[in-house]
């Protein structure tokens, strides 16, 4: 059977990296406090980068750091320093866009692989054979190319290829957008997008201020510029096929729970192909289990979106009366210590009477009931808050639960 690619996660901070590498990441994606195209997320300093890169290397998870602003003059005084403290991390890539960047790093730190972004939207073979004659070794192809245009690229070059799979999706071309900038004086190509494609928006007319008028058919104004988010789930069996290096997720700036659901998700799926991969070469592909999209309802989304993998997205890819979906489940806390009444982290209220599911490794999950919630020194509370770490005395009582594993509830 051909190679399951590569799960690269993203992680915002140390905990988002440690629940991905808990629930199957391959690789993780983070950005420092500069040159990254996040500036918002929590990102790493570097004690917490070194930190970041033993934890994963001794669980055999790789780590490549995102250098890929679109850089100007002034951005090029730190480079250089901040390059070979990358390389002195030992971090295992650099993911740039930016031409500049990549020559500085091609000198300053020859060891480390580079990944060309996404930003750099790489839409034909020869541009890809360019890049590969710079010094490239993987690309994250432009998310404007479909599964046959990515298979050719692949079939055309020596790059590993990268394919984001899952997350969310920016209208503009390559997420190459000016309305942040234009809008909020925030530039999205530095890493410092207000997301103003998700705005809620009315018209007014010149001479009645303060009158809006809805531009569709409910009076909460339009979403028009909201794309659903990108989902390949079922696509993983095409895209295991045609060679494709790496599936990328997107949500740096998504929560601890969001992360991890996801990984989780497409982790087990990939497991599951695997295991029924067939060994004759002209027998058909396996499917996606359906239980594995039922899975991924339970996070919250915008609607999903195959985007260009078939043909260029049409009005359908577009969530135009709201903001989001509301999911149907919620994240309620961390497993920080484990045992018959476990240490929990809250994220969110919680009752006694009230009913959790454990997210194991996998899509195993148990489900129980809060008979009571104490504080550590033993005293019962009625109720736990966000913040809090609490123990809970749990029916049935926790089996083989592991520590920095998820916790939810419906909604």
């Amino acid at each position: 059977m051909p190679k399951i690619p590569e799960l690269l996660a993203p992680a915002g901070s140390l905990e988002k990296l440690k629940t991905a590498i808990h629930y199957g990441a391959d690789a993780v994606y983070l950005g420092g406090k500069e040159f990254s195209l996040r500036a918002h997320a929590a990102n790493f300093g570097p004690e917490e980068l070194a930190e970041a890169v033993t934890y994963a290397h001794a669980r055999r998870v790789k780590v490549y750091v995102t250098v890929n602003i679109l850089a100007h003059n002034r951005d090029f005084a730190e480079l250089p320093g901040y390059l070979e403290s990358l390389r002195a991390a030992k971090v295992d890539g650099l993911i740039i866009a930016d031409p500049g960047i990549l020559r500085v790093a091609r000198r300053v730190a020859p060891q480390l692989e580079i990944h060309l972004s996404t930003q750099a939207n790489v839409t034909n073979l020869e541009s890809a054979r360019f890049w590969q004659e710079q010094g490239v070794k993987r690309l994250n192809t432009a998310r404007e190319l479909s599964l046959a245009e990515i298979t050719e690229i692949k079939a055309g070059t020596d790059l590993e290829i990268e394919v984001f799979s899952h997350g969310a999706l920016c209208i503009s071309y390559s997420g190459r957008c000016l309305l942040s900038c234009h809008l909020t004086g925030r530039s999205a190509n530095r890493g410092d997008c207000a997301h103003p494609c998700r705005y809620s928006y009315s018209l007014v007319e010149e001479k009645r201020p303060g009158q809006y008028f809805p531009v569709e058919e409910d009076e909460r104004g339009t979403y028009i510029f909201n794309s659903r988010d990108l989902c390949l789930l079922n696509r993983l069996p095409e895209l295991i096929a045609s060679g494709v290096d790496s599936l990328k997720i997107e949500g740096r700036m998504k929560s601890v729970y969001y992360v991890g659901a996801v990984i989780r998700t497409y982790r087990a799926a990939l497991d599951d192909l695997a295991a029924r991969w067939p060994s004759e070469a002209d027998a058909p592909l396996p499917q996606v289990d359906p239980k594995f999209a039922a899975e991924l309802q339970k996070v919250g989304n915008r609607g999903y979106t195959e985007n260009f993998l078939d043909e260029p997205p049409g009005p359908g890819e577009m969530l135009y009366d709201r903001s989001h979906i509301a999911p149907t489940h919620e994240p309620t806390g961390i497993v920080r210590e484990v045992g018959d009444s476990p240490l929990v982290e809250m994220r969110n209220q919680l009752f006694p009477g009230n009913d959790l599911e454990y997210l194991g490794r996998g899509l195993n999950s148990t489900c129980h009931r809060v008979e009571k919630i104490s504080n550590d020194h033993g005293e019962e509370l009625p109720k736990a808050n966000p913040g809090h770490l609490v123990r809970l005395t749990l029916t049935p009582l926790p089996e083989g639960w592991e520590m920095g594993s998820l916790l939810r509830r419906k909604i």
